[in-house]
């Protein structure tokens, strides 16, 4: 399986692609299930999932056949038309869920901005236009476009860049006083991620998400969840505020959504969608067919019983192993999450060395993520195989061995 284009190496990277990522080492060619090879054969098992993404694993055969045979329908039609796919997959995503209406777009970003664009365009009309402050969490992370990522609680990927938007403000996580001293009558929306995924995979109490719903209510405010990370099966429900038995006024997804193929989708409700007309918003490829037919695909297969209670079952057994895991080697303080969306959290004198454990991790065969400075992130295929499972604790197992080991 060795790559026949050798002159396409790391060192490439470095010349060619603006340096705003450090890829890995090793180069990816081919992906089946939970695993994945490089250029010189080596395999991996692959617990990163595209970051919360490969829902369905790598090369799933039913979306590799939906997408072929939609490519010899339509590939694009603009959003001058609609066309079927997206039409099929927006009465299943809103049959499956509190809301009545749909935008598609294709990255969680783009439904993120269009939630908060949406925000204040219906306080604008329905209330004032004062009424425009948006809220949000520190360490939160909405997207990259400049009015997501200054909502989000991370300035390190707001600053430097000029002026910021304004009216946005940040809340402390899982913190309710601190949402009420921020919160009033010119606010027009409150945004959180119900794990906070790059954040550090952290869950909101449901005190905390009981008590935002009030205090929204109260002052006639609209509450986001986005659900880029959680949503579409990650948490072993198709939607995570499932859990809570409280629903939004707008709801964003994307990741798992195309299993691999970019698609996002903003949800909200017919009350607030009543002010929107045509030209108030828009994009070129949202809704492609190409798309839409993939991730109608996906949601078949994962809004199944079979499926969500398998996360479950897949979850319990990764926590199980890394509990034994760490009785031998003493690592973690913690192990957090929900369902197939896990954080590791290395103790204080371990991780500064996050990332010498993660490239023990690569040289073993097996593929994590972070999670701010201090947490290995897991967010694998929802229909991981159980043999993979097992083997890919075992390399980390070895990674961690030889971690210990080390030579300074």
């Amino acid at each position: 399986m060795i790559s026949k284009k050798t002159l396409i190496t790391r060192d490439n990277f470095d010349k060619l692609i603006l340096p705003i990522y450090n890829p890995i080492p090793f180069i990816p060619i081919k992906g089946k299930g939970s695993r994945i090879w490089d250029q010189k054969g080596k395999e991996y098992i692959d617990f990163s999932g595209g970051i919360a993404v490969t829902s369905l694993g790598h090369c799933h055969p039913i979306l590799n056949k939906t997408l072929k045979n939609q490519s010899k329908m339509l590939w694009h039609l603009s959003n001058i038309f609609t066309n079927e796919p997206a039409l099929r997959l927006a009465k299943k995503l809103l049959s499956s869920s509190f809301a009545s209406r749909i935008f598609f777009a294709n990255s969680g970003a783009e439904a993120n901005e269009a939630a908060f664009k949406l925000a204040r365009y219906y306080s604008s009309k329905i209330y004032n236009f004062k009424k425009n402050k948006i809220i949000s969490f520190y360490n939160s992370f909405h997207g990259r476009t400049f009015f997501t990522v200054s909502v989000g609680g991370q300035s390190k990927y707001s600053n430097n860049f000029g002026p910021k938007p304004a009216g946005i403000v940040h809340a402390s996580f899982n913190d309710i006083n601190s949402v009420k001293n921020l919160i009033d009558h010119d606010t027009c929306a409150v945004v959180v991620e119900l794990i906070q995924g790059e954040g550090g995979v952290i869950p909101a109490n449901l005190t905390f998400v009981q008590a935002l719903k009030e205090l929204c209510k109260q002052y006639n405010v609209l509450l986001i969840f986005d659900e880029i990370q959680t949503g579409i099966g990650r948490t072993g429900k198709l939607f995570y505020y499932e859990y809570y038995a409280i629903t939004p006024d707008i709801l964003t997804i994307a990741k798992s959504l195309g299993g691999g193929f970019p698609i996002s989708a903003m949800l909200t409700t017919n009350e607030v969608a009543s002010v929107i007309a045509p030209g108030i918003h828009g994009t070129t490829y949202g809704g492609n067919p190409l798309a839409c037919a993939v991730a109608e695909s996906v949601i078949d297969i994962i809004n199944t019983k079979k499926v969500l209670s398998g996360v479950e079952k897949k979850s319990k057994k990764i926590i199980s192993e890394l509990n034994i895991i760490n009785k031998r080697f003493k690592l973690f303080t913690e192990i957090r999450g929900r369902g197939l969306l896990i954080g590791i959290v290395l103790k204080p004198n371990v991780s500064h060395n996050i990332h010498k454990i993660l490239n023990f991790s690569f040289s073993e065969g097996v593929v994590f993520l972070t999670a701010g400075n201090n947490v290995i992130r897991l967010a694998p295929s929802l229909i991981i195989k159980e043999l993979d499972i097992i083997e890919g604790m075992k390399r980390f197992y070895r990674a961690l061995e030889k971690y210990l080991s080390r030579k300074e």
